[in-house]
């Protein structure tokens, strides 16, 4: 997917309904900003506003998600490589959550091992301040990154 290429085309959508920046952003309930955004291929519109965005171009999601108007006769074929183009971007994404998973998982197994090691080891009197900040920071870096990449995961998986 081309950010640079659809956002020229919502420009040029968008020039052709004469409408400016300030008014499509008001008929779609966002900021002229996001407008720019878009058409500067800094960001993409989210996928809430593809259907409504489209209905004011007078074009379909197809044409939007590749960029340029499309003949009915290629209109299949498009659509068949804007679905594995998705495809692709979300099988991408999912293996970095997945990586993301393993890898605070394995630091969480290592923070554990190492705080069990040390409380095993060292009963002095300092020891009670290292176990915590070990604990700690299994806490505040593991315990998140966990819930966070596994709520993730499971979105994406849907």
């Amino acid at each position: 997917m081309d950010q640079e290429r659809i956002g020229k085309f919502i420009y040029d959508c968008r020039k052709e309904k004469g409408y400016t920046q300030d008014v499509l952003a008001e008929k779609l309930g966002v900021t002229s900003k996001s407008i720019s955004r878009w058409e500067n291929g800094n960001t993409m519109p989210d996928y809430s506003l593809l259907k409504d965005l489209c209905g004011e171009l007078d074009i379909n999601v197809n044409e939007l998600l590749s960029g340029e108007k499309i003949k009915e006769s290629d209109y299949m074929n498009k659509a068949e490589d804007n679905f594995v183009m998705l495809k692709k971007k979300v099988d991408t994404t999912l293996k970095l959550v997945n990586v993301v998973t393993w890898i605070c998982s394995i630091i969480f197994v290592v923070i554990f091992i190492l705080n069990m090691y040390f409380n095993w080891l060292y009963r002095g009197p300092w020891d009670d301040s290292m176990l915590k900040s070990i604990s700690l920071y299994a806490l505040i870096i593991d315990i998140p990154c966990l819930l966070v990449s596994g709520i993730l995961s499971y979105k994406l998986k849907k």
